[in-house]
């Protein structure tokens, strides 16, 4: 297929690189020709390094760089058959871009927006012909990361939804398919892993390295929460918590801490500023965390009800299906396995009651209960 992909920064360019290994076509467009020829040069280097550690041949990488051509105009995306743009996460901008391409690609062309937070029913609205508009969201590094969430608008067409799929697919993908809906499936679930362990930091409960030393050792977690806010940074990671929030009508399920907001305004981003929740200063003291093995089973348990309870309202409100929530978890974000299967080993009545201890002690909305899990506790049933 002819594939175009609009901004070459990490994101577009790591989704041109998979569609070219899986044998497509790819233009990628940028208006900054700097950014462009970083991008390109990057790539080459990238391809180099999995030659030189034998994931690919050197014929192979040839072929993959030259499928990518490297444009300024999106005039040159005429042939395209699938525009996936991967910019600003602003929706002005997006419907903008959306509106002019209308004007270049054929009728038939699929238009793809890899938003991670806008509603992708409002960029389609810009469109003439909205039943082609879909959300195609990748996850970063995106030749890495096996997920692809499909996010069909309101207006998009069962024929598009199922085209999109397939061609994602064959990319090599795992695909789920979700429900227009604030933070999709891994953005809006994954929002108590980070919050609720703040909150438990807040209280003074544990430190930070005690409550990702436990989410590690007692929930088999490649990383603590702490650790993979600086890894993503708190820039980033706070605007997505302050996102979601707002879309959600201000649900205290997901109200933002100011833990993080005081370290975004003091612009300790994590890693890429060398300071965040930790120190990364080649002098900084590492603090050992406390090895309290009750405490720290107590800690996670506190962090994965949250977000059992989480995954249960997704399923509970049809985002999504139970199998697909659980896939998203384990190959968006690595968790150790899916939530709804962990709920039911943990014991259905297990979490609702927790959940109602929380709500007992602390009268706040945010551990309300999923009337699903109460539901099934009712009847003794489980997700699978």
């Amino acid at each position: 297929m002819n594939i175009g992909i609009i901004g070459s920064g990490t994101m577009g360019a790591g989704i041109a690189q998979v569609a070219a290994q899986a044998g497509n076509k790819v233009v990628v467009i940028d208006t900054n020709e700097a950014v462009l020829n970083k991008a390109k040069n990057s790539l080459q280097t990238t391809l180099g390094k999995l030659t030189e550690k034998g994931k690919l041949t050197s014929e192979k990488a040839d072929e993959i760089f030259s499928l990518i051509s490297w444009e300024l105009s999106i005039d040159t995306l005429k042939e395209s058959e699938l525009v996936l743009e991967a910019i600003v996460e602003r929706l002005d901008v997006k419907q903008t871009l959306f509106t002019d391409l209308e004007n270049i690609v054929s009728e038939t062309c699929i238009l793809a927006s890899n938003t991670s937070s806008l509603s992708v029913t409002s960029i389609a609205s810009a469109c003439r012909l909205p039943q082609r508009v879909i959300g195609i969201h990748f996850f970063n590094p995106a030749p890495v990361m096996e997920l692809v969430e499909i996010i069909p608008a309101l207006q998009t067409s069962e024929e598009m939804v199922a085209k999109a799929k397939s061609i994602i697919d064959s990319w090599n993908k795992k695909t789920v398919l979700t429900k227009d809906t604030p933070g999709f499936i891994v953005n809006r679930i994954a929002r108590p892993f980070y919050s609720e362990a703040i909150r438990l930091y807040e209280e003074g409960v544990a430190s930070i390295e005690t409550i990702d030393h436990a989410m590690k050792v007692y929930g088999g977690f490649r990383m603590g929460p702490f650790e993979l806010m600086d890894l993503i940074g708190h820039d980033v990671n706070y605007a997505v918590t302050e996102t979601v929030w707002s879309s959600f009508y201000f649900d205290p399920r997901y109200t933002p801490s100011f833990t993080q907001k005081r370290l975004v305004e003091a612009k300790w981003f994590g890693r890429k500023s060398g300071k965040g929740f930790y120190d990364y200063a080649e002098n900084a003291i590492k603090k050992e965390p406390s090895l309290n093995e009750e405490s720290g089973k107590e800690i996670c348990w506190r962090v994965l009800v949250m977000l059992i309870n989480e995954a249960a309202n997704a399923l509970f409100l049809n985002i999504a299906s139970k199998e697909d929530i659980d896939l998203a978890m384990t190959k968006g974000v690595n968790y150790p396995k899916g939530l709804l299967q962990w709920a039911d080993e943990k014991g259905i009545a297990a979490c609702v009651e927790m959940l109602d201890s929380l709500y007992e002690e602390y009268h706040e909305d945010r551990y309300r209960c999923s009337p699903l899990l109460r539901k099934m506790k009712a009847g003794n049933t489980n997700f699978y």
